[in-house]
């Protein structure tokens, strides 16, 4: 189907190009009656401002896209989305880009929106992130030629540029850790199922306590949220065996855990011990601070930032890794009693 033109509008509203490009520009030079006919015809034939232009003219938007496929009220308590766009906003701003931010309700709507930035040239490139598991949106941005990096796994980035962090040898470190102080019985809240990080963090998780000896391991699903968070530990502090320490993936997680341990009257880290897979201000605000693992999150925004933006230029990049998080053991960890070992 042809994608309707000024042409096209000025054809059926029987005005001159110009006086459609002065109508929808908003400029002077047609009455209020004919800006409003020309709008409502342009809205009539899907006309989308700009899109022929700078197509034809190949003109840089000076944007760069984030599109979240998260739950709006989701993101508003979690902190690494964030911090993440203060380090793309630093980067970005400084070279006077700007970032478009979309939130969507499923993957295919944000493919939708890739599409449609890219034929209007609303954005010159975008960050792709929350890998998942053989990702639809992978392929699709490769056959558009938008230019894109992806925050996650080269594993599952295909051909595209991507900055990452080695999340298996962090996970790692924390079953390493909460073993050495005598743990043997750790569960772990993980986020959603279907991303690729989420897999990774689960088969580390499965090989870091095999090597342990611990045979049986507890693996949760959840959401990210506080209220799945909080139904899951009183679950799990409820059952005959619970363990004596929980590796939650979200600060957010981790301090509603915490709450419910010790609504509970369980001692933290008396009768268990807490880890929050990213530190923030909200470990270190609760009593007593939790255990996290820590990254430069904001840095890793600029760093992805930073590589997108020489894509754009047409500078050949190398995929970036970043470094690896950091276990920071605080009040929330301490060894099991000795009746729990």
């Amino acid at each position: 189907m042809k994608r309707p033109t000024i042409a096209d509008i000025a054809r059926q509203a029987g005005v001159s190009k110009g006086a459609v490009s002065y109508a929808l520009n908003g400029q002077a030079g047609v009455s209020e009656a004919t800006r409003v006919r020309i709008r409502a015809i342009a809205e009539e034939l899907g006309w989308s401002p700009n899109t022929a232009a700078r197509a034809l003219s190949g003109a840089a938007a000076y944007a760069v896209g984030l599109i979240l496929c998260r739950p709006a009220r989701v993101l508003g308590i979690e902190p690494f989305f964030m911090e993440l766009i203060s380090g793309l906003e630093a980067e970005l701003s400084a070279r006077s880009y700007a970032l478009t931010l979309q939130v969507v309700a499923d993957p295919v709507a944000e493919v939708e929106v890739y599409r449609r930035w890219w034929a209007e040239r609303r954005v010159d490139g975008v960050i792709l992130v929350d890998l998942r598991r053989d990702d639809p949106r992978v392929p699709e941005l490769e056959k558009l030629g938008l230019p894109a990096v992806v925050i996650g796994d080269p594993q599952g980035a295909g051909n595209l540029s991507g900055i990452w962090a080695d999340d298996a040898a962090a996970l790692t470190d924390v079953v390493e850790y909460l073993v050495a102080l005598g743990h043997r019985q750790i569960a772990r809240v993980t986020g959603l199922p279907e991303l690729l990080h989420t897999r990774i963090r689960n088969e580390a998780f499965v090989a870091a306590c095999a090597r342990a000896g611990i045979g049986e391991q507890q693996m949760v699903q959840a959401d990210y949220t506080g209220a799945t968070a909080a139904r899951i530990t009183r679950r799990l502090l409820s059952s005959r065996t619970p363990p004596t320490a929980i590796l939650f993936d979200n600060d957010v997680m981790a301090v509603a855990g915490l709450a419910v341990a010790q609504e509970m009257s369980r001692s933290v880290p008396g009768d268990v011990s807490i880890v929050a897979w990213d530190d923030s201000p909200l470990c270190q605000l609760v009593h007593p601070p939790l255990t996290a693992l820590n990254r430069d999150i904001a840095a890793y925004g600029s760093h992805a930032a930073r590589l997108l933006l020489s894509l754009i230029e047409g500078v050949p990049t190398d995929d970036f890794q970043d470094e690896t998080p950091r276990l920071v053991p605080r009040g929330s960890t301490a060894p099991p009693r000795p009746e729990s070992r």
